[in-house]
């Protein structure tokens, strides 16, 4: 008998819960957003739509299917399997933060509140839920492959991330590093930080470092095999350069950083906690990733 497949629910703790688990109970965050003007009645009503979507979501699941529920601060923990599924129930920035983990499963992205997620990666109701999960089962859905970025050590460190990696300074003060540009020019950098990322990330943090810049930088497209980068607030100095701070990395090609100072490190789609650390003399190299994240679209 053939392996049923296993339906993984990816969800985050709602603002609401994160407001009660701080403050204990619901009467004392009600009691502190009161005195600050505030009512907790918006938190409520965003995480009762939320709730909403995972009730409707798990009862989509056919009853012989295994199942998992994990929430984001566990992602890092969570083994996926080759025969998951994955819903993704929340705002667009989640499937970025799940995507990293994954080989190539089928990523189902649920959007709760259209009204507040603008519905990039999360671009299905949840009452879509039974008919995607058929169409998946029976390999008659339709994909979107978007690219992926991929950073790696001289150590072996590796991370991925669908929108884009970080380098800089753990604390986010000024990170010294030498850039070596897929052309083979290079030159040394004092900045608060380097992004490298792809189409998707394009439509986030690194678009709006493109849009301040105003840089005549074409971005790529979310399905596009090359990257962009960034250097952030580079410092000119007798020993530091500002003439290459962004462009492009071609499908095939590298940028490649040797830091140049310590506590450096490099980290995926925002999450911080699961960083490479790299050190003085250390050389990271960012490409294209050979795996996508396979967006189910129909």
């Amino acid at each position: 008998m053939s392996l049923r497949p296993r339906a993984v629910v990816v969800h985050r703790r709602s603002e609401y819960d994160e407001m009660v688990m701080r403050h204990s109970t619901h009467q004392h965050a009600a009691f502190f957003l009161e005195g600050r003007g505030r009512t907790i009645n918006e938190l409520v009503a965003r995480h009762g739509v939320g709730e909403e979507a995972l009730t409707q979501v798990g009862a989509a699941i056919p009853a012989d299917w295994r199942r998992a529920d994990v929430e984001r601060s566990d992602l890092h923990r969570f083994a996926f399997a080759a025969e998951d599924i994955v819903l993704v129930v929340g705002q667009d920035g989640l499937v970025a933060n799940v995507a990293k983990y994954l080989s190539g499963q089928p990523v189902i992205g649920i959007n709760p509140d259209p009204v507040r997620n603008p519905g990039v990666l999360v671009q299905h109701p949840a009452e879509s839920t039974t008919a995607l999960l058929a169409s998946v089962e029976s390999g008659n859905c339709t994909f979107e492959r978007r690219t992926m970025v991929t950073a790696t050590a001289d150590d072996g460190q590796k991370l991925h991330a669908v929108n884009e990696v970080y380098f800089g300074h753990r604390s986010h003060q000024s990170a010294r590093y030498r850039i070596e540009l897929p052309d083979g020019s290079s030159e040394h950098h004092s900045s608060s930080g380097l992004l490298a990322g792809t189409g998707t990330g394009s439509t986030g943090w690194l678009r709006s470092v493109w849009e301040e810049r105003g840089h005549p930088l074409t971005l790529p497209t979310p399905t596009a095999p090359d990257l962009c980068w960034f250097a952030r607030e580079a410092w000119p100095s007798a020993a530091t350069g500002t003439s290459l701070t962004a462009g492009a990395i071609p499908a095939g090609s590298s940028l490649r950083v040797r830091a140049e100072s310590d506590e450096l490190v490099c980290f995926g789609d925002g999450i911080e906690s699961d960083s490479l650390r790299v050190t003085w003399g250390q050389t990271l190299v960012i490409t294209t990733a050979s795996q996508t994240l396979n967006l189910v679209t129909t």
